[in-house]
């Protein structure tokens, strides 16, 4: 009997004591990581060539004693604005009125037109071309005094050694670009032995030593590379081997001028290829079908996928479309417009469909999915 009375006990206590632990057991909340969402932001880039301002283009926006040129962008600054970015080369120096406007074969052109494409839309311009040095040191001092005041991204072109040296980073919907501009050569004007910063004269070395110092410190870089041979439709092999280069450095977007005439679209890797756009506007003659009057637009998205620590950029939606640099002829030139293909009639050329089919090809030459239609 006592042993049933001890078994008992030990049982009731063996349960007091385990309920007693069991509630004493402090409890463990479960705590579920959240999720870390993608951010996505996007910039929209459009691009064209070269401003070529021969005397009969300011001729004909002259007025009243000033220059403007809005009514030759008529039907373009529509498309740039709606664009985050926008991209020009200005080929004639604006050195503006006060050295003295000048034409072929050493350019000089008016401030105005600088204006009137800023009001058109376009915020990011290339100064390293062969025209760059063609009014020398003036030339390049009545440029930089314009474009510093303008809040866009100029590159190529400085007044001084500090001002080419300095990173000029740009930032737009969080995402960071800046651009080099090289060009390579000056028609055989001597740069300044001292002063080479008045021009960047390109080499493997100079665009290595740029590259190094702000391909870090930005999401995207554009490199303007004014190269290539003049009335050619097809890169030379110099200038594929300087794009390969530029891809391996790390470029994002290489936008090619100099040839006045449209060359092939195509992707290096992840880099953009655009071998020339062409002329943007000008007075060049023409021998060759139009030539020298049929140019490129560009367009892409720059996308930034961003997730914690870990960011990514892609380009996305490219597109082109071909230009028609419009102007008629009588004793003089006039009636300058650039006007995309889709507002094209027979009244500008008629022959224009023609034009459209064989320039679209050379676009398309290197690749044949390179998307070209209405911007």
């Amino acid at each position: 009997m006592k042993k049933i009375v001890v078994i008992i006990l030990v049982l009731i206590l063996g349960l007091a004591f385990f309920f007693f632990l069991k509630e004493d057991k402090p409890k463990v909340k479960e705590i579920k990581k959240e999720e870390v969402k993608e951010e996505i932001s996007k910039v929209s880039l459009v691009m064209v060539g070269d401003a070529l301002l021969h005397s009969s283009v300011y001729n004909d926006a002259y007025q009243n004693g000033t220059y403007d040129f809005t009514k030759q962008l008529e039907f373009i600054k529509p498309i740039v604005k709606n664009y985050d970015l926008a991209f020009y080369n200005q080929e004639s120096i604006l050195g503006g009125k006060d050295i003295g406007l000048s034409d072929y074969p050493t350019f000089n052109s008016p401030h105005e037109f600088g204006d009137a494409m800023l009001d058109a839309g376009f915020n990011i311009v290339s100064l390293a071309n062969n025209h760059t040095l063609d009014r020398g040191e003036k030339g390049v001092n009545g440029s930089c005094s314009y474009w510093q005041t303008k809040d866009v991204l100029t590159a190529g072109s400085y007044c001084s050694k500090e001002d080419s040296e300095e990173v000029k980073i740009f930032e737009k919907n969080g995402i960071t670009y800046t651009m080099l501009a090289y060009t390579y050569g000056t028609n055989g004007i001597k740069v300044p032995e001292g002063k080479e910063y008045l021009v960047n004269l390109y080499s493997d070395e100079k665009v290595k030593n740029d590259i190094e110092k702000v391909r870090d410190k930005v999401d995207v870089l554009l490199v303007s590379m004014h190269w290539g041979t003049e009335y050619q439709n097809m890169p030379t092999e110099e200038q594929q081997r300087e794009a390969e280069y530029l891809e391996s450095l790390g470029v994002d977007i290489i936008i090619g001028t100099h040839p006045h005439v449209i060359e092939p679209v195509t992707f290096i890797n992840d880099t953009l290829v655009i071998y020339s756009l062409g002329n943007f506007i000008s007075a060049q003659s023409t021998n060759n079908d139009y030539n020298t009057m049929v140019e490129l637009m560009t367009s892409i998205d720059i996308v930034k996928k961003t997730k914690g620590q870990k960011s990514e950029i892609t380009l996305e939606n490219l597109n082109n479309e071909l230009l028609y640099n419009y102007y008629k002829k009588s004793n003089k030139w006039y009636d300058f417009k650039v006007i995309p293909f889709t507002k094209m009639n027979t009244d500008y050329n008629s022959d224009y469909q023609r034009l459209y089919d064989k320039y679209s090809k050379i676009v398309k030459a290197y690749d044949e999915n390179i998307p070209l239609k209405a911007i």
